[in-house]
């Protein structure tokens, strides 16, 4: 029995899937980063703040740690090894670990860059998606964006 051509995907109908997979794995990697900072702010924060940082840090790591299976799930469908460097887990860009010991304040501003950048970093992801005529991972990319929008809006809101 043939199969219906047009059911299957293949990565030739993704132009490049090369883009998108690279930029989808750096997002992946982002995002497995700030949950694990969210987690570090989740158990330490104190002061009166506590707990609704508590709270909020808690949903943002349980929904980004989901949407990393998802993040992994569609490179895998397009073809290509999920994975995440261990060795930049633990650090920033800037090279500095995730500090335990800072105040809520300064917990909730770094949060609040993490997220805005992570934002800008899936819009871009939106736009490589679209010019590789891919519009499940713009989709994707587009609802993570409003994800880290809110999570940053959220943060800005709390910040003092």
């Amino acid at each position: 029995m043939e199969q219906n051509p047009s059911a299957k995907l293949a990565k030739a109908d993704i132009p490049n899937t090369e883009s998108v997979t690279e930029a989808l794995s750096e997002v992946l990697s982002v995002t497995y980063r700030l949950v694990l900072k969210s987690h570090i702010c989740h158990w330490n924060v104190t002061g009166p703040l506590f707990y609704s940082i508590h709270e909020m840090t808690e949903a943002q790591y349980t929904d980004m740690f989901a949407a990393a299976d998802v993040l992994a799930e569609r490179i895998r469908a397009l073809g290509k090894p999920a994975s995440v460097d261990p060795a930049g887990l633990a650090a920033s860009p800037d090279g500095q670990d995730p500090d335990a010991e800072l105040s809520a304040n300064e917990m909730v501003r770094e949060l609040l860059s993490d997220h805005e950048r992570l934002a800008l970093r899936l819009r871009a992801l939106v736009e490589t998606a679209k010019a590789a005529k891919d519009p499940v991972t713009a989709d994707l990319a587009t609802e993570r964006a409003a994800f880290h929008e809110k999570a940053a809006w959220m943060l800005r809101s709390t910040a003092a």
